[in-house]
């Protein structure tokens, strides 16, 4: 006999799981609503201002899976009044690159050597949803579907010297993001240093994740693929035009199914397919790469990659691969989560395939984001204190304290927490890709 439900049991059931699924379907929308809260709120920042970091990112940059060795750019902007000019310098002496992205989070044009101005410089003209119309000579023109979206770009110096680090910065400070209609007379964007500063633009997963999807639905244009899934919103209390006022016992329901959906996300984090075959290290999943992180092919849209990938990361590249690439590990060499309590050993064989250099990060299961109070995120292959093997391999430490004499290789961990790793290559190379350079796994050295 089928098991017997109460109307008012069918109804919170349904309720809850439709909830579920619009965060999966949602995630993209939240986690640039809750980046562009922090733009506003923590950089004070304004329309056409640039939020950059003149030092590589600690744990006060509270977005999800940023590179600790990595000079950030961030800029937030919203084409509801027409079109914005962004100004990019030529890359002289260090290079600026990186990917601009609309509210779905898809990456709509890179920038930069590996971008359309080809590392010469240009003015990227972002054109609003229903924009058809011929476009001013001079510019290189980017077509969004959404009238919300962000850069994040990166600057990279030559090497870490203080002059190159110096010259990178300074290309920062040459970007310039205004509206086409001031393009005769440009403002100068103000370019606001974040480095050291809080930043949070980590998503929560209680009932304000479905105020913050209500308000990035009512903003967006509804397009054919997400028809149905607005009849299945309505469900839930969110339509476009109509305000979102969920009841306290709906408020209820919405935070169970928000850390359903979290709890489902961080177990897909640890999961994927293996980029060298018995090893643990990963790719998430392979829809986005293969799409554009448009996640729409011949069989539909992959709404559960798509959701994994922005609550693993935000800011992905449109050309994958062509400026860098990175591997996810969660997992041990006997396929165990790894445990904060722990001490594990990575060892990283000789000659990495990275033309400018290579850096493994520790990020926080429960966020994505840098493990918070931790001194130090992460190692790379620019630290001269960092010990190198007679071969040209590294050994690296991860642990809650450093192995003895091994404070220059050891990355911390938090006991009590979850965490992966990602393991990034910049400028990566053809041993990479045929799959002739392997990484190893973590090997753990302390008991369980």
């Amino acid at each position: 006999m089928p098991q017997e439900f109460t109307p008012e049991q069918l109804a919170r059931n349904t309720f809850h799981r439709r909830a579920v699924e619009a965060a999966i379907w949602g995630m993209p929308l939240v986690s640039v609503d809750v980046m562009r809260e922090a733009f506003f709120r923590d950089a004070g920042a304004k329309d056409g201002d640039i939020v950059f970091f003149s030092k590589p990112s600690d744990w006060r940059f509270q977005f999800t899976t940023p590179n600790a060795s990595t000079y950030y750019v961030y800029f937030n902007f919203n084409l509801k009044n027409g079109p914005m000019v962004l100004e990019v310098p030529a890359a002289v002496g260090a290079g600026v690159f990186g990917s601009v992205c609309d509210a779905w989070e898809v990456p709509v044009t890179d920038v930069g050597p590996a971008g359309d101005d080809g590392g010469k410089g240009g003015k990227y003209l972002l054109l609003p949803p229903g924009c058809d119309g011929s476009v001013p000579a001079g510019y290189l023109p980017v077509r969004f579907e959404t009238f919300n979206g962000y850069g994040l770009l990166r600057a990279i110096p030559v090497t870490q010297s203080a002059s190159d680090v110096a010259r990178a910065l300074d290309l920062v400070k040459q970007l310039r993001l205004y509206p086409l209609s001031q393009a005769a007379q440009p403002p100068v964007s103000r370019h606001i240093d974040m480095a050291g500063k809080m930043m949070d633009g980590a998503v929560k997963f209680d009932a304000g994740f479905f105020e913050r999807l209500a308000r990035m639905v009512d903003e967006e244009p509804i397009y054919a693929r997400d028809l149905a899934f607005m009849g299945q919103l309505r469900s839930i209390g969110i339509e476009k035009g109509v305000p979102f006022r969920p009841e306290v016992a709906a408020r209820a329901v919405l935070t169970e199914a928000a850390e359903e959906a979290h709890a489902g996300f961080m177990l897909a984090v640890q999961g994927g397919e293996p980029w060298w075959p018995g090893t643990h290290w990963k790719l998430p999943e392979s829809k986005g790469m293969a799409t554009g992180f448009r996640f729409e092919d011949a069989k539909g849209l992959w709404v559960d990659q798509r959701g994994l990938i922005f609550f693993l990361a935000f800011a992905a590249p449109k050309k994958l691969g062509a400026a860098t690439f990175y591997l996810v590990g969660a997992t041990d060499s006997s396929g165990q989560p790894l445990q904060g309590e722990r001490t594990y050993l990575l060892r990283v064989p000789p000659n990495v395939p990275a033309k400018q250099y290579w850096a493994a990060t520790v990020y926080d299961l429960d966020t994505c984001c840098l493990v918070r109070d931790l001194a130090r995120p992460g190692l790379d292959s620019y630290d001269q204190a960092m010990q190198r093997n007679a071969d040209g391999a590294v050994d690296l430490y991860f642990g809650p304290k450093a192995p003895a004499g091994q404070d220059a290789n050891w990355i911390p961990t938090a006991a009590g927490k979850p965490w992966f790793s990602m393991f990034r290559f910049y400028g990566p190379d053809k041993p990479l890709f045929d799959k002739t350079w392997k990484l190893t796994d973590f090997e753990p050295l302390s008991a369980r």
